[in-house]
């Protein structure tokens, strides 16, 4: 009798050890090719990257997320919040990953995993066209200029009005839009924001804006962002080889080159970021 309640005892633990065993193998990544869907937080009011477009979610990030969809084998399922609610959002696991993008910053690497980078991100200005009080970046100095609110851009703004004649009025915007809108209305001299989102608004509306050049930013990259714990380790190295496949195959190329106009010449990972 009490041999055969040892037994059923200890098949009982073997049970729960082997369930235990199972729940800790099934990390994010096999958890999101058995649902068949892969949850992407994104801001939808940041064109190209992610915007709407008469009612229809459009962008690189779509097009390079439905391809990485198709290499995990994956629909994706898009969540969109404003960007302060982003990091927040991932962390609180609402989402599987974020599209963003987000410049690839030492700050957030410490914090985050990013993927390969997916665009060149250096912060420009964009002026109203026609406009000749700007013609280089330090003629900000002194003026109104518009960037998004909790943004590496703003951060970039700050630390470049700083070594000016006169520092820049800084307004912060919840999205990037609402700063074009005021700067076509004459309300700002300005927006500051990375080039290749401003080439294309220029691109956009050329009777409207036009980009100052050369950029005042450091040298940056855009990426897209995953958490760093052990949990989701697999599935970010399968996004990272979705990245880079595309890229050596240049469907990263052609996706660059139907947004912004051009490709970039982007690394195959960021180690070190500028700032």
């Amino acid at each position: 009798m009490h041999k055969r309640l040892f037994l059923k005892a200890a098949l009982g633990a073997a049970l729960l050890f082997g369930a235990t065993l199972s729940a800790h193998a099934e990390d994010a990544l096999a958890r999101i090719k058995a649902a068949g869907t892969m949850k992407v937080g994104t801001e939808t009011a940041f064109a190209p990257f992610d915007f709407i477009d008469a009612g229809t979610h459009a962008g690189l990030n779509v097009d390079l997320f439905a391809e990485i969809g198709k290499e995990l084998g994956v629909s994706i399922e898009w969540i969109a919040l404003p960007w302060e609610g982003v990091f927040p959002g991932l962390e609180a696991g609402k989402f599987d990953m974020v599209a963003g993008p987000a410049t690839i910053t030492k700050a957030r690497m410490e914090r985050y995993r990013f993927t390969p980078p997916i665009a060149e991100a250096t912060v420009a200005v964009l002026k109203k066209a026609g406009d000749t009080s700007i013609s280089k970046p330090e003629d900000i100095a002194g003026k109104a200029i518009g960037v998004g609110k909790a943004t590496s851009q703003l951060a970039q703004l700050t630390e470049y009005s700083a070594t000016l004649s006169a520092k820049v009025d800084i307004r912060e915007y919840p999205a990037f839009t609402e700063s074009y809108a005021d700067l076509a209305a004459g309300r700002i001299a300005g927006v500051a924001n990375s080039l290749p989102n401003i080439a294309f608004v220029a691109s956009q509306r050329p009777d409207t804006f036009e980009v100052v050049l050369p950029p005042f930013g450091k040298k940056a990259y855009f990426g897209f962002i995953g958490t760093k714990d052990a949990d989701h380790a697999s599935l970010m190295d399968a996004i990272d080889a979705a990245l880079l496949k595309m890229k050596g195959d240049g469907r990263l190329a052609e996706a660059q080159k139907k947004w912004f106009g051009a490709s970039f010449d982007t690394p195959d990972a960021v180690t070190d970021p500028s700032f």
